[in-house]
């Protein structure tokens, strides 16, 4: 799927769109350059869960967490992150378990470490515009993708 988005209030609504295909055990790659709207979606997507409450990028902690009622959702930011080995320390293991969603900006810092994502989402700047790339890469992220068409 490809799709232009002029505003952030539109990347809001497509994060929350996302929200009816989001299931338990996910993993999602978010893939731009700063500033590209990926904390946007993350915000819609929590919003679209029913989540009320702050929603702030993790740039500096690395791993915020919202505890939902079915499951939890886990909004992973690697910008600063400067070698794979340094994610050991939040024990990327037990949040890759299955149990929550894991959504991960900046995945390619720790490539190494990961499993297939479910889905991946490119954002790109494009005419004074966001441009979303969206592919499923399983079963299980085919509805998250599907329920952004």
């Amino acid at each position: 799927m490809d799709k232009f988005v002029p505003t952030a209030e539109q990347m809001e609504q497509i994060g929350q769109a996302a929200a009816r295909g989001v299931r338990k055990g996910q993993i999602v790659f978010l893939s731009g350059a700063l500033g590209s709207g990926k904390t946007t979606w993350v915000r819609g997507l929590l919003r679209g869960l029913d989540y009320t409450g702050p929603v702030k990028s993790p740039t500096y902690t690395l791993v915020e967490p919202y505890y939902l009622q079915n499951f939890n959702v886990y909004h992973f930011d690697w910008y600063r992150v400067n070698d794979a080995a340094e994610l050991e320390f939040l024990a990327l293991r037990d949040y890759l378990d299955g149990s929550g969603v894991c959504l991960i900006e900046w995945p390619e810092r720790g490539l190494d470490l990961l499993p297939q994502p479910d889905c991946r989402i490119k954002f790109r700047f494009e005419n004074n515009s966001r441009r979303l790339m969206v592919a499923c890469n399983t079963d299980l992220g085919e509805p998250l993708c599907a329920s952004m068409r």
